[in-house]
């Protein structure tokens, strides 16, 4: 077997070989070629659909070129991949996944270098588009085999007409089958098979297929680790080839174009008005009947044609077009020489048909029919009048973008195997609770969260008053207010930045009942403004005592009787 190019992640601790099946691993991606020939991935349809995926391929590039099905394409694009001003297109979000912040903090600096070396921020639209439309997408991972340690140092696209995906059988000796025996002596062999990817400079394969040795001259075997291989999901089971979304508007764009040009013929055939010449030939024979119909219209007849080239006018007689005049011969006792005029077309104007077909092809492509209208002004209402069919593309564009984000997993299990972060096992676990936000931007899906924020919002006003004793603030932040491990961390950080520069008062410092401001160290209680402790100043005299005061009382009452005596 010849050496392949690139690298291989090997699993540190494989699984225990007692552990066999007859059952070869999953073939999600549709190639289930175990050939002895060596033929993969290629389907020669009797039909004429396709011969191969290079065919698919090109199909798909050509449809997308169309008006119709660019309009579509553009829509789910713009929809999945939101290209914002200041943020970026897509995060990576740990709050589900079980492990310390610092291995958090690694992982999300990891996944920020793999986004810059893609230059992912600024081509996330012709990036996700390639893969709409082709329905697959690879990438080299480019690394120092010398210090494998130092990670992905490039990515660099690959044409998908130039790789092939290669799942077959290995060559083996009899030894080397494993084997199962069951109760009645009776052997299972499950074969080994080896993954690979087939690299052609050239595309333009003559027969539309090539060996699965990849014999053929310039072609290069590359390990299955060194590619990020990502698929639409679509997969012909019957003919082992990947599809594209693309693929359910073929006929349905094929019926577009046709009715499109069969309404231009009949327009350009109907549209003109001509007339008819009945020239009475009386009772010549037919020799001469047809001899003198031809002087009539040689004589009568001028067609004047301007040539844009020499700027030229010339008269053409030798030809006659259908949308011209018509001439007719008409024997004696009829009405003689008549001219009359043929109406042209009266229904031009239908358009139902192209209509039709034009939301038949939005459908196929999954996009509302509502986006063809472009007279229709844009209005945001209530969401529970949404259209059915808006919730169902947010829906759709959602699970394009999980299956999209597999690109980032694979080339994130790369980056931290190789740089020692985590090993196979670990990221085997891991790889289940990592998930990727991408920004959104359809409106209507804007509108249902501005709803489920007033609800939280209400339900939170309604629990407050048990926050403490049947609730704790964890509680409430993550299944109240649905707050991720990492939006808690920003608001915390943020409020406690506005505390330090003033913007709002510090909670410890505010009373939990009345809401009120403390009165900070050195105030006196209810005297707000005075700015020191009055008590022992002198400035407010003390109350006397009231043994003490009835004393003086009595003592002057005493001193005014004897002045009366007096």
């Amino acid at each position: 077997m010849a050496k392949l190019f690139g690298f291989s992640i090997e699993d540190t601790n494989p699984k225990s070989p007692s552990v066999i099946s007859p059952v070869p691993p999953n073939n999600e991606d549709g190639v289930d070629n175990y050939i002895a020939s060596g033929f993969y991935g290629q389907y020669i349809d009797i039909e004429g659909v396709y011969r191969s995926e290079h065919d698919l391929i090109k199909r798909y590039r050509e449809m997308a070129l169309h008006p119709e099905c660019d309009g579509a394409i553009e829509d789910v694009v713009n929809e999945a991949i939101v290209s914002d001003l200041y943020d970026s297109p897509v995060e990576i979000e740990l709050s589900n996944l079980n492990a310390s912040e610092k291995l958090k903090k690694i992982i999300r600096d990891e996944f920020r270098y793999i986004k810059e070396i893609m230059d992912f921020d600024r081509k996330s639209h012709e990036i996700f588009r390639n893969w709409y439309i082709d329905g697959r997408l690879y990438y080299l991972k480019v690394i120092d085999t010398k210090r494998p340690e130092e990670g992905i140092k490039e990515l660099r696209y690959i044409d998908p007409m130039k790789m092939r995906f290669i799942r077959q059988e290995k060559k083996m000796n009899k030894k080397d089958y494993i084997t199962v025996t069951k109760m009645d002596d009776a052997k299972i062999v499950s074969p080994e098979i080896e993954e690979f990817f087939s690299y052609t400079p050239t595309p333009n394969y003559p027969t539309g297929m090539f060996s699965g040795s990849a014999s053929q001259k310039g072609t290069v075997r590359i390990a299955k680790d060194s590619i990020t291989y990502v698929t639409s999901g679509l997969v012909d089971r019957n003919k082992g080839t990947v599809l594209s979304y693309m693929h359910k508007a073929i006929k349905a764009l094929n019926q577009l174009r046709m009715i499109e040009d069969s309404l231009v013929i009949y327009r350009l055939s109907r549209a003109p008005e001509r007339r008819i010449f009945y020239i009475d030939v009386g009772n010549l024979p037919k020799v001469k009947a047809e001899q003198y119909l031809k002087e009539v219209m040689s004589r009568y007849r001028n067609k004047l044609v301007y040539d844009a080239n020499t700027g030229e006018v010339r008269d053409d007689r030798k030809f006659m077009s259908m949308l011209e005049d018509f001439w007719l011969p008409r024997r004696e006792g009829g009405r003689g020489t008549e001219i009359t005029t043929l109406p042209g077309g009266q229904n031009l104007g239908e358009l139902s048909d192209i209509e039709y077909f034009q939301k038949k092809l939005y459908r196929a492509l999954g996009v509302p029919e509502s986006r063809i209208a472009s007279d229709g002004g844009f209005n945001l209402g209530r969401s529970s009048e949404i259209l059915r069919d808006e919730l169902k593309f947010a829906k759709f564009v959602g699970r394009l973008r999980k299956r999209f984000a597999n690109m980032f997993s694979d080339m994130l299990r790369t980056q931290l195997i190789l740089k020692n972060i985590v090993t196979p096992e670990d990221w085997e676990q891991m790889s289940d609770h990592i998930q990727y936000d991408f920004l959104y931007d359809n409106q209507f899906a804007e509108l249902k969260e501005s709803e489920l924020i007033n609800n939280r919002l209400t339900t939170l006003a309604t629990i407050e008053p048990y926050i403490g004793k049947y609730y704790s603030t964890e509680y409430v932040r993550k299944k109240i207010l649905r707050q991720t491990d990492s939006e808690i961390i920003e608001i915390d950080e943020q409020i406690e930045d506005e505390i330090k520069k003033g913007i709002i008062p510090d909670p410890s410092q505010v009373d939990p009942i009345t809401g009120q401001p403390l009165p900070q160290p050195g105030e006196g209680a209810g005297m707000e403004g005075m700015g020191q402790d009055a008590m022992g100043m002198g400035e407010i005299p003390m109350e006397p005592d009231l043994e003490t005061q009835g004393a003086a009382t009595d003592a002057q009452m005493q001193k005014d009787a004897k002045k009366a005596e007096i």
